[in-house]
């Protein structure tokens, strides 16, 4: 390593911790100081350690709405995963393997899907007519819709830099296309499976507007809306709001901590070719 290459790399670590840990540092301080102390939102040590006191605080407001706000929030995550996951690779095998013009018309609404940005109007006036509006149901059907044409992308891709002798050879020895897909072609995406559940399953945990949108009701409630719970017009509790802030905050990152190099090694993975 050359001494160009260190200076780089400590001036990159640097600019990453002020820009990643350093926030997360000032959220974690927050959370165990007093109401008053919380209040200056200062850069500082607590003067007393609160931090029991403002976790079980949070956890008691509104008769545990946080821990509700978990279940739906995880409910809504691993419904939505799943059915990306399971779609998106059925999909991008798809347009992949069996080069038409009907794929190319479907590969270009899915490029849509990642520019044009959603109606909310339309969307909470079909959820109604369909009786899916204010439902958990509901809330996975729109979070597939807006995470579909991103896991597709991926999965095409990756699927490009399978052979397909596999293929050839599964149908000489008899298999039909729902066997070729499941027993050879879905056991091999596991990277990019990898990566699509953790990016996925971050984006719909830490989504904020869709619930507040499609979502409403204390009942519905998930982990980013229970923010509102310290916020008012006139007071906000700023210790107890930076608490639930690290509540929200720790379960996605704890993923991303362990699952990173999978990420990476799925995103990349269908760069070389297709």
């Amino acid at each position: 390593m050359t001494r160009r290459q260190f200076y780089t790399g400590v001036i990159s670590l640097a600019v990453a911790g002020v820009i990643f840990i350093l926030p997360f540092v000032f959220v974690l301080l927050t959370a165990v100081k007093t109401k008053q102390d919380a209040a200056l939102l200062t850069f500082s040590w607590p003067v007393e350690w609160h931090f029991l006191d403002n976790l079980t605080e949070v956890l008691r407001t509104r008769n545990y709405m946080l821990l509700l706000a978990y279940f739906n929030s995880t409910v809504i995550t691993v419904c939505s995963v799943t059915l990306l996951v399971l779609f998106g690779a059925m999909v991008g095998y798809v347009l992949q393997r069996r080069p038409s013009g009907w794929n190319k018309v479907i590969y270009a609404f899915v490029l849509a899907g990642l520019m044009i940005p959603p109606a909310v109007v339309p969307t909470i006036w079909i959820l109604q007519s369909v009786g899916l509006f204010k439902t958990l149901t509901g809330m996975v059907f729109i979070q597939v819709a807006y995470g579909l044409a991103f896991s597709v992308l991926l999965f095409r891709s990756f699927i490009a830099t399978i052979p397909r002798d596999l293929d050839e050879a599964a149908i000489i020895d008899g298999a039909k296309p729902w066997q070729i897909f499941f027993r050879v072609i879905l056991p091999l995406l596991k990277p990019v499976t990898v990566t699509v559940i953790v990016v996925q399953s971050i984006s719909i945990f830490n989504d904020f507007t869709n619930p507040l949108y499609y979502l409403p009701g204390r009942e519905n409630v998930t982990v980013q809306l229970t923010l509102y719970n310290f916020q008012g017009q006139f007071q906000t509790q700023f210790n107890l709001l930076f608490m639930n802030i690290l509540l929200v905050t720790i379960p996605p990152l704890i993923v991303f901590v362990f699952f990173n190099r999978q990420i990476v090694a799925g995103m990349t993975a269908g760069a070389v070719k297709g």
